[in-house]
């Protein structure tokens, strides 16, 4: 199965010599089920020629919000609705969660309460809880009306959706691993995120995560969803 990741963002400089890019992450992440992956800078305005291009969509996150005033974010809403009333499977995460939702009728802002980092616990639908690798202040504040609500903390409410066709978002990070994520922390303490809630992060950085069984859950939705088609 053809997997393409739209890379909306670009790992920082100092970092991706050691951890790699994006398509790196993914690839890893998914790794042993059967996938190819092909990658389009779609932030630098790279984007696939058709939405049946490729078996099923991977969306990254990104620096930027899904509501700035970019060229290539209106052109990827675009992509993102054609691609889900052809029925293509669909996954966004972290930023493309938001783009989502966004381009599905929701909306994303800059969340008051601050910023989730590092480990984080969400509420499942229909499983366990899991923790998982989280970097985000910005929020999806209202669903598209063809989501429903699959994964929710206190902090973030609506971290997963699941739409009526063959889409699937979550907000938190299953393709960080712990030293990227430390990585990203240390870089961005005392700047952008606040160094009291990145010392927290760090002092648990180290503790188990759920990012195999997400990786699994991601993979299941991206075999079955294409098979029915």
């Amino acid at each position: 199965m053809k997997i393409g990741i739209l890379q909306t963002g670009h790992v920082p400089d100092e970092l991706v010599d050691e951890h790699g890019p994006y398509l790196d992450m993914f690839s890893k992440l998914l790794d042993g089920h059967g996938f190819s992956f092909t990658n389009y800078a779609v932030v630098d305005n790279e984007f696939p020629s058709s939405v049946d291009e490729m078996d099923g969509w991977l969306i990254t996150g990104s620096r930027h919000g899904a509501y700035e005033d970019l060229e290539w974010i209106p052109t990827l809403e675009d992509f993102i609705r054609e691609a889900y009333e052809a029925n293509i499977p669909t996954i966004g995460i972290c930023f493309g969660h938001q783009i989502m939702a966004q381009a599905l009728g929701g909306k994303v802002e800059k969340y008051s309460g601050g910023w989730s980092v590092g480990h984080t616990d969400y509420d499942l639908e229909g499983e366990d809880g899991k923790s998982l690798l989280a970097m985000h202040q910005d929020q999806v504040t209202e669903i598209p009306e063809e989501a429903t609500v699959i994964a929710s903390n206190k902090f973030c409410a609506y971290a997963g959706l699941a739409y009526k066709k063959n889409a699937l978002s979550f907000q938190p990070h299953p393709e960080f691993t712990p030293e990227f994520t430390e990585s990203l922390i240390r870089a961005r303490a005392g700047t952008i995120v606040p160094q009291e809630i990145a010392d927290e992060a760090l002092a648990k950085i180290n503790n188990p995560n759920d990012s195999k069984k997400m990786a699994d859950k991601m993979a299941g939705f991206f075999k079955e969803r294409r098979q029915n088609k």
